[in-house]
């Protein structure tokens, strides 16, 4: 996704982010004051597999992807090899990916490639949100294909290929040091905090201020925003604010999930057999600024 103008006059003080404005795929895009300009083919050839290596890079939307005609098996998320669960749509938040096989077996023609925002502009009117995927001795043209997606990717059903079971005891609370992180929005100075602190950028990086050895940890700044954990312990976050069904009995493991919506709770947990400063953060770039 894409916006027209720099971030910084479109993020004043005591607003709320814009929307984008034209979604790219592999670079390209159409805005809905410009419905011409040429749209990323991907080329396929009749009975062959491929792997779509699919990667959220946008800083705010949701897009919801499918290939029309086709199904996906999906086999990866966040780096990590999954069971195979078969899809015809997934929906991609900011900083996921996922890896899906396409078997290249419809008709050769022209099909779209839908990533549909859950903002800004959502639709496929003039090939909006869309790439093309022709196969080899399809003639070079749009597609006028449609789509009805009917096996939405539900990620409780999405677990780990190996070692598919969460560090530690299967039940709440299970672990060795268990944190819960409330995250709310102030309307009146219009900042995120997490467990009623503020984030704000230290003058010295939290590595150095480790490494000059005269800071205990409660000490690092910023303060209320860096959380001391002991070394190699199972670790419990709670984080509030999350709907929609994840994980389960033998969750995959990822390293992004959603924590936007309300109603809800997301519980991760990690060893911590990696010391050092690690930031825990929203991918929507936006609220990096807020």
């Amino acid at each position: 996704m894409v916006y027209h103008q720099p971030a910084t006059s479109l993020l004043p003080k005591g607003q709320i982010p814009p929307a984008s404005q034209t979604t790219l795929i592999n670079g390209k895009g159409r805005h809905v004051d410009n419905p011409t300009v040429p749209l990323s083919v991907i080329n396929v050839q009749s009975t062959k597999r491929y792997r779509f290596r699919i990667i959220g890079m946008a800083c705010d939307p949701v897009f919801t992807f499918s290939i029309d005609g086709h199904i996906l098996t999906l086999i990866e998320a966040d780096g990590e090899y999954t069971q195979p669960l078969v899809v015809d749509s997934l929906a991609v938040y900011a900083g996921q990916r996922y890896s899906a096989i396409l078997n290249a077996s419809q008709p050769i023609g022209n099909y779209w490639i839908r990533s549909n925002p859950d903002r800004g502009f959502p639709g496929f009117d003039g090939g909006r949100n869309s790439a093309i995927l022709r196969y080899v001795g399809a003639p070079d043209e749009e597609p006028k294909t449609s789509s009805a997606p009917v096996n939405p990717l539900n990620e409780v059903n999405l677990h780990g290929l190996t070692n598919p079971q969460a560090p530690g005891l299967p039940v709440r609370g299970g672990a060795d040091y268990v944190l819960h992180l409330q995250p709310t929005f102030n309307f009146t100075s219009f900042e995120f905090t997490m467990n009623g602190a503020t984030y704000t950028p230290p003058t010295t990086p939290v590595l150095l201020q480790i490494l000059s050895g005269v800071h205990n940890a409660q000490d690092l700044l910023p303060k209320g925003a860096v959380y001391s954990l002991p070394t190699n312990k199972v670790i419990e976050i709670s984080i509030s604010g999350t709907g929609g069904d994840m994980g389960g009995p033998d969750p995959v493991q990822r390293d992004t999930v959603n924590t936007g919506l309300a109603n809800g709770n997301a519980t991760i947990r990690f060893v911590t057999d990696n010391s050092g400063p690690w930031f825990l953060h929203c991918h929507i770039d936006w609220h990096l600024e807020l």
